[in-house]
């Protein structure tokens, strides 16, 4: 165990049975998660990237036992010891959650609106009997200022705010326990661009200040790459590239996140990038192809990538990992962003 590690995934998997028939017989597995091993640093942001149904989200929500993993360990690190939450009993699990916390995708969907924005935050407080009466409202109004808004507001439906306003209550809720860790799920990709970088420079200077650790999930790699420390490419269950940010944007190694990233929009009117064009449709999780899953799109394939599945090895040096699932990528020089 690396001494900086807060949280270790192990292989992890996430099957979700497929059954037919008047009985209801098991015929097959969606492999929503298949087989999947990383770790964050203690104060870190990890960008969690990849197209829609590569099973980000499932993840995410595994980690936090929101749904009970298929197989697999995932570890967290405190300071006396670590605790494999994916083998934890269900009545053990509620002193975590105190640890880890969520900040949703739609923040439209994730807010009751037919409680005021005190019972919203205050909820988690109320539940984990942290505090109650004046001191939760007390309580209450800190988060907010924290966020960014103000403590007129907390008698307030969310039907009255904006969307940005709306992401800045759900994430004063997740923040009411004072958590470690955040799975943030998309948390800007449902509001206006402009909103998005005041969110995102919000999460930041949350990071900052109260030394918090986040899985970012996202589908877009200019949000990742903005906030993130390390970035984590998925394709049909399985991580296909893991580097620092810098690294993974300028030398990818993975024929699928060269082609993520030329589609990534730059600024500057005098650089053109030549868009890749994947050809046919992702695999099917139910059904994967044989060997690597990525081989049916893949430009550079060879008779190996359709026949042996590619071990994700470190292919960069032991202080600078850079890890690849990807039998070419030692001979490839693949095109990045600066």
């Amino acid at each position: 165990m690396h001494r900086d590690y807060l949280l270790e995934v192990k292989n992890l998997k996430k099957y979700f049975p497929i059954r037919q028939g008047l009985l209801r017989r098991v015929a097959g597995n969606v492999k929503a998660v298949d087989d999947v091993s990383f770790a964050i640093r203690s104060g870190e942001t990890l960008g969690l990237v990849g197209e829609s149904g590569c099973g980000k989200t499932t993840i995410g929500r595994c980690i936090l036992r929101a749904l009970d993993p298929t197989a697999g360990t995932v570890l967290l690190h405190t300071n006396s010891h670590s605790i494999d939450i994916a083998q934890l009993e269900t009545r053990k699990l509620r002193p975590l959650r105190k640890d880890m916390q969520m900040i949703f995708q739609d923040p439209y969907s994730s807010l009751n609106p037919r409680m005021t924005v005190l019972e919203i935050v205050g909820e988690p407080l109320r539940v984990n009997k942290l505090s109650k009466g004046d001191e939760l409202e007390d309580r209450v109004a800190e988060l907010l200022h924290l966020v960014g808004l103000r403590s007129e507001y907390m008698n307030n439906y969310p039907h009255a705010f904006s969307g940005g306003q709306r992401q800045r209550i759900s994430i004063a809720r997740a923040l009411s326990v004072n958590p470690k860790f955040l799975v943030c799920d998309e948390p800007v990709s449902a509001l206006d661009v402009s909103i998005q970088a005041q969110i995102l420079n919000l999460l930041q200077e949350l990071q900052r200040n109260l030394k918090l650790t986040y899985l970012f999930i996202s589908h877009d790699l200019s949000v990742v790459q903005h906030i993130s420390d390390r970035v984590a490419v998925m394709y049909v269950g399985k991580l296909v590239e893991l580097a620092e940010t810098d690294e993974l944007f300028s030398s990818p190694l993975h024929p699928y996140t060269e082609a993520l990233l030329s589609a990534v929009p730059i600024a500057d009117p005098d650089m053109r990038t030549r868009r890749i064009r994947l050809g046919g449709e992702a695999a099917d999780p139910s059904s994967p192809p044989s060997g690597c899953y990525f081989h049916p799109r893949c430009r550079y394939v060879e008779n190996i990538c359709r026949h042996e599945t590619p071990e994700f090895e470190n292919l960069g040096s032991p202080n600078q990992p850079h890890y690849v699932a990807c039998h070419l990528a030692e001979k490839l020089t693949l095109g990045g962003i600066a």
